[in-house]
């Protein structure tokens, strides 16, 4: 690896999980003037679905099953990250991380790429509307049809092509707008959702073309922190019901291994409509963990969420789905999921991501303790 692009990377990845702790200007920016999520922002499309670079940090995630004809299943994830640092004339580089996966459900083969790019001709994030690239993985939309293509390789193992069809509206987490991830007014997000879309094209297994269909899932956020004072890492989940209903959580960890209060579990109906419930009022219980040969993590790859009369399990489709690290240093685990009722029967699929498990992510990246 080259010194000075793992060096980026480090520097990216302390930017992306390390809380600013000093604010300015009436708290509506960042020492360095990167901008705070404020309450009450009006959206306006398809320019927000594109690029916020007065913000520190951004992704736009997409996870999904897919089923092909044959009666094979895959698991996918692909994001795109865009990182802004300040220079010394008060200007911003960007520089962008992007991470792609496969899960071959009935091998458990599971292959995994990550990119780092500088902003230019080989990465990009445009601002007017969802068109993303880095290489040859892109993300656009059809701002005519709300469609979404991607295409993304792994390596030269696989080439996946899908168009993503938005079935259900458009989902803004958080109150007001802000998703908050701590008691720090800069720990916050705007969390935007297309909560199910239905996925469609092929996917390329060396000389072997094969036609896919099924769910996804797209999480766009952006931010300039993440991770508060106290906290160490996270784990997150979306799960998407037979029913056509879904489920987010995301469980912030402090140090002493409690749950932070700003954890949350949003229910989304089938029209859209969601509820949201606080640290309180659900519980994350571990079933089974898992140790990496390779960084030495030991992940709960198995865990069930309990909220009023209901208890879901999710269960892994095989345990090494760890990815992530070789240029950033810091892996994590992604994985595909079947949910299971507190009966036992299959009700749904999901993908669950388990942070900081290779070592406290603050205390990696030299943040206060």
């Amino acid at each position: 690896m080259n010194l000075h692009i793992r060096r980026l990377a480090l520097l990216f990845i302390a930017m992306l999980t390390v809380v600013t702790s000093s604010v300015a200007h009436a708290q509506q920016t960042t020492a360095d003037g990167f901008a705070i999520p404020q309450p009450g922002r009006q959206f306006t499309f398809p320019r927000d679905h594109g690029s916020h670079p007065e913000f520190r940090t951004e992704w736009w995630y997409i996870t999904g099953h897919l089923d092909a004809k044959d009666g094979r299943r895959f698991g996918f994830q692909v994001t795109f990250f865009r990182q802004a640092n300040r220079q010394p004339d008060g200007s911003a580089r960007h520089l962008h991380l992007a991470h792609t996966a496969l899960l071959d459900a009935a091998t458990g083969k599971f292959i995994h790429q990550e990119r780092l790019n500088r902003e230019g001709w080989d990465a990009s994030s445009s601002t007017a509307a969802l068109d993303v690239r880095n290489g040859n993985w892109t993300l656009t939309q059809d701002t005519n049809t709300q469609r979404l293509h991607l295409a993304a390789t792994v390596h030269a193992d696989a080439l996946l092509t899908l168009e993503l069809e938005p079935v259900k509206p458009l989902v803004f987490f958080g109150e007001n707008g802000v998703s908050r991830k701590g008691v720090s007014q800069s720990a916050a997000s705007h969390y935007l959702t297309f909560p199910r879309l239905k996925a469609s094209g092929s996917l390329k297994l060396g000389s072997e073309t094969l036609e896919v269909s099924g769910d996804a899932w797209m999480d766009h956020e952006f931010s300039s922190s993440q991770l508060d004072e106290g906290q160490v890492g996270w784990d997150w989940a979306a799960l998407q019901f037979h029913d056509g209903t879904e489920m987010m959580v995301y469980r912030m960890r402090r140090a002493d291994g409690s749950t932070d209060a700003a954890s949350r579990l949003v229910t989304i109906a089938k029209d859209g409509t969601q509820r949201a419930l606080k640290a309180d009022a659900f519980s994350w219980k571990e079933h089974t963990r898992w140790k990496s040969p390779r960084s030495g993590a030991e992940y709960p790859i198995e865990v069930e969420v309990a909220f009023e009369d209901r208890k879901y399990r999710l269960r892994p489709l095989t345990k090494d789905q760890e990815q992530g690290g070789d240029i950033t240093g810091l892996p994590y685990w992604e994985g595909a999921c079947d949910v299971l009722d507190a009966k036992g029967n299959v009700v749904g699929r999901a993908f669950l991501e388990l942070a900081g498990y290779a070592g406290n992510l603050r205390k990696h990246l030299g943040g206060k303790q």
